[in-house]
């Protein structure tokens, strides 16, 4: 008797191959793609889905669900894992799968199924994703099962005529969604070689971007960004804007050589312009409004939350009660900042908000000052004072031995005239 597994379908050879592998092992397929803002015509995508033999094919989208439950969640917290990458494949996966239990509740299907390989890092997300929501569910991964290579692949979709035409490889690996793009594999897998040009889609190399700099002004409501130039707009409109603008401009290439969760060390490229542009923003906004201890306490959390993402605990207590926290920062950080783009960076040269803690006359050495420069000498005691302390116990151990008063006779001591 077959049963029914919902698949997460993206087109690509590895997940068109798998539909006829999972019938063959007595599975009828519903595929499902979830539009997070990738290429591809998703009508096209879906009577592939069907050509290969899938029973019913769903197309679900997603971006403004993507853009407002989770894009705006990561860059209130500065989401950056290992400080660099800013989790454009990583974010969109527990919404994927979010999308598939969905599918398989609509359905009665009891498994699910995705095209990850056994080593990469989204079978992971996917696989704690459906514990997370759906803990009855089977998950399959047939091609951490099957351990094909891409030609075995190739000739398997020949021999089933399946509707995907292969032509001249592409030597990289990607991946796309409105928060960024991924590369590996090739080349890129020596750490040595510097990325070619034919590994990046988003940007422009720094030296052949403009020679004229570009200014954006980005208006931000409680840590959102609503506004680009003082246009109000969706977060996904101003994503895709700040995306084309900044990769014109060749701002967002990372290279960078990450830490797997399944434990190996990996080099990714990604090209992230909205991104790296907006987080860079939005923290200047914050260090405007936000005290010391709150910044400080929170870029912490920041680093934890990265890692959340990162290792598919999405759905977890821990990251809902550091999306709490974070929420409860944005009250003030509404404002506007001002970015410049020139070959390759994107520098924050303005910024301004009502709820801003910077006073002209505390800071300025100007006329106007207010600041009691007499009380900084008693603070300077008082907050130096552990350290003097401190220092003054040293000061003692390390002194000269004083000799010891000689013993008592029992007799009165002789007076002796004083020392002028």
């Amino acid at each position: 008797m077959s049963s029914t597994v919902v698949l997460a379908y993206s087109g690509g050879l590895d997940t068109t191959v798998a539909i006829p592998w999972l019938k063959e092992h007595g599975h009828e397929v519903v595929a499902v793609t979830v539009d997070v803002g990738q290429p591809g015509d998703l009508d096209t995508i879906r009577a592939r889905a069907l050509a290969a033999g899938a029973k019913s094919a769903y197309l679900v989208d997603a971006k403004a669900e993507f853009a407002d439950q989770f894009i705006a969640r990561a860059l209130k917290a500065n989401a950056l894992y290992e400080g660099i990458y800013p989790l454009a494949t990583a974010l969109a996966r527990p919404l994927i799968g979010r999308h598939l239990v969905d599918v398989a509740r609509r359905v009665g299907a009891q498994k699910i199924a995705h095209g990850c390989t056994g080593k990469g890092n989204d079978q992971v997300r996917f696989d704690v994703c459906a514990a997370s929501l759906a803990p009855d569910l089977e998950v399959i991964a047939p091609a951490r099962v099957w351990k094909m290579t891409r030609d075995e692949e190739v000739a398997y979709a020949a021999a089933h005529r399946l509707p995907i035409s292969v032509g001249v490889r592409s030597p990289f690996s990607f991946d796309e969604n409105l928060w960024g793009r991924s590369a590996e594999c090739g080349v890129l897998e020596d750490p040595w070689v510097e990325p070619p040009e034919e590994a990046f889609g988003w940007t422009r190399p720094p030296e052949a971007a403009p020679d004229r700099a570009q200014t954006v002004t980005v208006g931000f409501e409680e840590g959102r960004p609503v506004s680009l130039d003082g246009a109000d707009d969706s977060l996904e409109a101003i994503v895709r804007t700040v995306n084309r603008i900044a990769g014109m401009h060749g701002v967002g290439r990372i290279d960078h050589l990450e830490s797997r969760v399944v434990g190996i060390k990996s080099r990714e490229v990604y090209e992230s312009p909205a991104a790296v542009t907006l987080i860079g923003a939005h923290r200047a906004l914050e260090a405007m409004v936000l005290p010391r201890d709150l910044l400080a306490t929170k870029q912490q959390l920041e680093h934890r939350y990265a890692e959340l993402i990162y290792d598919g605990l999405w759905y977890t207590p821990l990251r809902e009660a550091i999306d709490a926290f974070v929420e409860s920062t944005q009250a003030r950080v509404s404002g506007e900042v001002v970015v410049k783009f020139f070959k390759g960076s994107a520098r924050v040269i303005g910024r301004r908000s009502p709820n801003s803690l910077y006073r002209h006359d505390l800071a300025t050495y100007s006329h106007g000052d207010r600041f009691r420069a007499e009380m900084a000498e008693g603070f300077i005691y008082v907050w130096g004072l552990p350290a003097r302390t401190w220092a003054g116990i040293d000061a003692t151990a390390s002194s000269p031995a004083v000799p010891a008063a000689p013993k008592s006779s029992g007799a009165r001591p002789r007076a002796t005239p004083e020392t002028p």
